[in-house]
């Protein structure tokens, strides 16, 4: 549908209302599912247009708050943009206070009403990815070295900051025998360099990892497997 039918279908569904008066905002523009998706604390707006219908022709605008603050911000570079997302990382770094986001539709002059999310705790709602492997072989065995996932932010010293800053980090380490197609979790605890031994020689070993949060009783995807062959 071009956008010049996509509007004239809009306004004759909207004079077919009855409504005399003039309106600024109309609820088939106003954009669907606005919502929060968080991961290793990169907090992005999402949302999906309204039920008149989708028109590169539409145009979003995107504002913000603390809870408990009365003026929302404007988002400078998600004001007037096409994308069904912003990217909000930078104003909800607070991680441990609430916030919300809202959007609003513009189509050929015609403004949308805002459409809010509900209360956001970056805390509270982001995923974690599985720890980063490095696995080293030494004398048979397999040294494994796990990083925490890489956060957006940095301490005063423009250093990145670790996600164990903000949570306390289990790390699980499973061992797949190739030759026997069994698995057995080798390792449980905050140790970042685990060494795996009595491995049995000439035998093809995978390794996989996770992370678990106690005090969330969550736990991250499991990272890829990464094999490797005992001489």
């Amino acid at each position: 549908m071009t956008p010049k039918h996509c509007f004239l279908g809009f306004l004759f569904s909207f004079l077919l209302t009855g409504v005399a008066e003039i309106r600024p905002a109309h609820k088939s523009l106003k954009p669907q599912r606005v919502h929060f998706q968080s991961r290793n604390f990169h907090n992005i707006l999402h949302w999906q247009p309204g039920g008149a219908c989708t028109s590169n022709s539409s145009i979003y605008f995107v504002q913000y708050k603390m809870y408990g603050e009365r003026q929302w911000k404007n988002k400078e570079n998600c004001w007037g943009i096409q994308e069904f997302f912003c990217d909000l990382t930078n104003e909800t770094s607070d991680i441990w206070e609430p916030y919300y986001g809202r959007v609003r539709t513009t189509l050929a002059g015609m403004h949308s009403g805002w459409t809010m999310t509900q209360r956001f705790t970056p805390w509270w709602e982001t995923k974690i990815d599985p720890p980063i492997m490095n696995i080293t072989q030494v004398n048979g065995s397999l040294v494994v070295i796990l990083h925490a996932p890489k956060l957006p932010y940095r301490d005063g010293k423009g250093k990145a900051v670790s996600m164990e800053n903000y949570y306390e980090l289990v790390y699980r380490l499973f061992i797949i025998n190739n030759s026997l197609e069994k698995e057995q979790k080798v390792y449980e605890g905050a140790r970042r360099v685990v060494e795996i031994e009595a491995l049995t020689p000439h035998r093809s070993y995978c390794v996989v990892a996770e992370i678990y949060q106690p005090m969330l009783d969550r736990r991250s995807q499991r990272s890829e497997e990464r094999c490797v062959e005992i001489p």
